[in-house]
């Protein structure tokens, strides 16, 4: 090869590479707000989300960016961060709970938003049907009324002698229909069982010591939590309130064992934020969030937790640990 002929085939390689290097396809990269309750509590369920990406072949930082906002257990600042997600125009919003949803719902009837543990999602206004969502938002919901009758068969199972049972609630966490819906089944339970309930209200953190004030004056056995993501949030101190007044308690949710609370009975948490990540994953690629259906829990757990027990003087029966999804002992 000449010296022409050299020189030339180097300036054509030259020329050619930026050509190439443009033809290169760029990697979208999706924005994601997450919209936080509380992080640091429930760093279980955040992971859950990423792993659920993961397994569609999102990965942080390379085709995907998330935008978090955590509101630090003060859920009244979640309107103002979910203005803060709408704000920089994220492409989908991640939303944990009733709340979250809500917040977020009020902050825009346009963006896309995506809850993963909706209480009644249809009587709370975040969506038309269950079947066909319609407007922006859809998701998961967590909440059976019927969860509510087995609680107290499991906790009455727990503890054989109890003949009444307190039911700790949070005015609002459920729209009306709802809360009638959770007392009457309840109320059909316990007469099945041959216990008498008693429902305590606890509208925030600083009615705590109040609503086990009122269970222990009226002498009450046993306690069953309902769900809220309040008590969620506030699972730790509700566990040492029940161990300070030595009150074996049921939780809607494994996280309330695993910090050191009795039994817990219901959805997988970590579940419906991992399957969360199928809705976002389906809105990115140009699905309409009106038209996925709402999903409902597909996995109930028992857990048990035999340390708290022992601590309470509890023999848990053979009968009910068979049934257990897991036992901390």
């Amino acid at each position: 090869m000449d010296r022409r002929a050299f020189i030339s085939g180097i300036t054509a390689g030259l020329l050619a590479a930026p050509l190439a290097a443009e033809a290169q396809p760029e990697v979208k990269i999706a924005r994601i707000g997450y919209l936080s309750g509380n992080l640091a509590a429930n760093s279980r369920l955040r992971e859950a989300f990423l792993q659920g990406l993961r397994d569609l072949g999102y990965v942080e930082g390379r085709n995907v960016v998330i935008e978090y906002r955590d509101a630090e257990g003060k859920l009244e600042r979640l309107p103002a961060l979910a203005a803060e997600l709408v704000a920089l125009k994220v492409d989908v919003i991640v939303a944990g709970g009733t709340p979250h949803a809500l917040a977020a719902r009020q902050a825009t009837r346009t963006l896309p938003i995506v809850f993963a543990a909706a209480v009644d999602p249809v009587e709370n206004g975040l969506v038309t049907s269950l079947a066909r969502p319609g407007g922006n938002v859809t998701g998961l919901s967590n909440l059976a009324q019927e969860l509510v009758g087995k609680r107290l068969e499991h906790l009455k199972q727990a503890v054989p002698g109890v003949s009444r049972v307190a039911v700790l609630w949070q005015p609002g966490a459920f729209g009306d229909r709802t809360e009638k819906g959770l007392r009457k089944e309840a109320e059909v339970a316990a007469r099945a069982l041959g216990v008498r309930v008693q429902f305590v209200e606890a509208r925030g953190p600083e009615n705590f010591d109040r609503a086990f004030s009122e269970m222990t004056t009226a002498r009450a056995g046993a306690l069953i939590v309902l769900s809220s993501s309040m008590f969620v949030n506030e699972r730790r101190r509700l566990v040492d309130l029940a161990a300070k007044n030595r009150l074996p308690a049921l939780y809607p949710t494994r996280e309330s064992v695993d910090a050191g609370g009795l039994m817990s009975y219901g959805p997988n948490l970590a579940d419906s934020f991992r399957r969360a990540a199928t809705y976002v994953d389906r809105i990115l690629k140009g699905a309409k969030p009106g038209d996925l259906p709402v999903e409902e829990p597909t996995k109930y757990e028992l857990v048990i937790n035999l340390k708290a027990a022992k601590a309470l003087g509890l023999s848990i029966p053979e009968s009910l640990l068979k049934r257990a999804d897991e036992v901390i002992r």
